[in-house]
């Protein structure tokens, strides 16, 4: 079986057993999984479950809609689990740069980043949800999701950890995100905003291909500081 079309993809395999594995492909070729794994053909990792060739009975791909797991070439986006709120409480709440242009920190204490993410978790049944952690290695170092679907159009917003900003992560994640919500979800226009002074978004907005398509002066008001907002738009 030609396991190597389905990496990247969304599948549903059953196995000799009848269990049933649905979620990304990720492909294992047969000289990695001898060399890390002992085995003697290649198999598809389903999360943390590997499924060998021979194991598979059925492999298709499926049409999937909402927070689905997506990945770039150093991150996994997936959804936000409970133990998260210790992280964005620790590096994000606590941080007064994460919020000095936008006035809004719902990680302020460890409560609120607890109801946060209960928040999150919650509603990922409806499937113009769209909020996802940025993972390196069971390692929160971001979050970006999507809001306020209406008349197909959306709004982006994202964060990255002090630590690792500057390495091109929100770019990356903003780019995938902007091609699953126009490729996958069908959603023609994806618009962000961003203080004029915020040059580091700035910057990602651009890198990921979206437009400038106006500026408000004095229109972000956060604290005693006034900033213009630019509002950028992607579409397909």
């Amino acid at each position: 079986m030609d396991l190597a079309k389905y990496d990247g993809k969304h599948v549903r395999i059953t196995d000799r057993w009848g269990k049933t594995f649905a979620g990304m492909a990720e492909y294992g070729n047969y000289d990695f999984l001898e060399c890390e794994y002992g085995g003697e053909e290649d198999g598809i990792f389903i999360e943390d479950c590997l499924i060998y060739n021979s194991q598979i009975v059925s492999i298709e791909e499926i049409e999937v809609h909402g927070t689905v797991e997506l990945w770039t070439d150093r991150m996994i986006l997936r959804r936000y689990r409970l133990e998260d709120a210790d992280s964005l409480y620790h590096y994000l709440g606590t941080d007064p740069s994460m919020y000095k242009y936008s006035g809004w920190n719902p990680y302020a204490t460890l409560e609120m980043a607890q109801e946060t993410v209960r928040g999150f978790i919650d509603r990922y049944d409806d499937e113009h949800v769209y909020s996802w952690i940025m993972d390196i290695d069971d390692v929160v170092v971001g979050t970006i999701g999507a809001y306020d679907f209406k008349d197909d159009q959306i709004e982006v917003g994202f964060s990255i950890v002090k630590g690792w900003q500057g390495r091109g992560l929100a770019t990356a994640a903003l780019k995938k995100v902007l091609e699953y919500l126009t490729g996958n979800e069908g959603i023609s226009c994806v618009t962000a905003w961003c203080a004029s002074e915020n040059i580091g978004s700035r910057k990602v907005l651009e890198r990921a291909e979206m437009k400038l398509l106006r500026t408000e002066k004095n229109a972000l008001a956060v604290g005693d500081r006034v900033y213009d907002k630019l509002t950028y738009e992607y579409r397909i």
